[in-house]
């Protein structure tokens, strides 16, 4: 997002793509662990907070495999869900900087994330979010999906196409405001960079990114909670994720999962726009070299 603003859509949906296919692989394992902490535990049963012993009890007892239950339908789904994200955020953005400066007023940078991730939700988030938290939840209990192909069949099968849409205004509002904040956060830090002239190498990417995900995180982790139930391997309506949230764990349980989320954001946003930017960087004169 710090590219030329010339940079072509195509960069920009291509380096989103594939940033959030590396971002989303290389952190599953914490994303594995909150989504486990974040589903209906037995009564009476204290739940880890620690998202390393979470992953370390998954592997001893269940093995490698089953840390990346799941990852297949996450991986495809942040290659257009970041994609998506990173096109329609650059694109927005570029309507409304400051033709001066390049730069965006931070209010601008919070609705223009928050614009790209309604976009993202419908298009790619949802659908694919739904599947892995349905994977996750059944490999659990009842081991009723062969693969990933076999889950989408039943699901489509016992509640129709609309069954791959549990959980959407769960997801929407996680998507609106996680957009919102973390392209918001990355945009406003890099443009007070800017401002002052303070060079952009990998390592303030990175902690740019990182700071963003920290952000990201406290701001809407009880979304993230509402959307995990709503897309168990059952199913439930917002409403039904809401009540039974307050149920077991009473308000507090909005923020069930922080600090397995935490886990990974941390690494997530330093790795997804420092990968973002160095994908950009090579896509862009590789790109204008053939159109010249």
């Amino acid at each position: 997002m710090s590219h030329d603003p010339a940079t072509p859509w195509i960069v920009s949906l291509a380096a989103g793509g594939f940033a959030g296919a590396v971002e989303a692989f290389a952190t599953y394992p914490f994303e594995f662990a909150k989504t486990r902490v974040q589903l209906r535990e037995q009564k009476g049963v204290p739940t880890p907070r620690n998202p390393f012993l979470v992953v370390a009890g998954v592997y001893k007892n269940e093995g490698l495999s089953a840390l990346y239950k799941g990852c297949s339908a996450l991986v495809i789904g942040s290659v257009g869900k970041d994609g998506v994200r990173f096109l329609s955020f650059d694109t927005i953005k570029e309507k409304f900087k400051d033709p001066e400066t390049g730069t965006l007023t931070p209010l601008r940078n919070m609705g223009a994330g928050m614009a790209s991730g309604v976009v993202a939700s419908i298009t790619a988030v949802t659908p694919t979010e739904r599947m892995k938290t349905a994977l996750i939840d059944d490999a659990r209990n009842e081991k009723r999906y062969k693969s990933n192909v076999h889950a989408i069949k039943t699901v489509i099968a016992e509640d129709g196409v609309l069954g791959l849409y549990r959980g959407f205004a769960g997801t929407t509002l996680k998507q609106a405001g996680a957009t919102a904040f973390r392209m918001g956060t990355y945009n406003i830090l890099k443009d007070y960079e800017r401002t002052r002239n303070i060079p952009q190498t990998t390592l303030t990417n990175f902690a740019n990114g990182s700071v963003a995900g920290i952000v990201t995180t406290f701001a809407t982790q009880p979304f993230d909670t509402i959307k995990t139930r709503s897309q168990s391997s059952r199913g439930a309506t917002t409403v039904e994720a809401f009540q039974s949230v307050i149920a077991d764990y009473g308000v507090r349980g909005f923020w069930k999962g922080t600090t397995m989320r935490l886990g990974r954001t941390v690494f997530s946003g330093g790795i997804l726009f420092t990968t973002y930017e160095w994908a950009a960087a090579i896509l862009n004169p590789v790109l204008r070299k053939q159109t010249l």
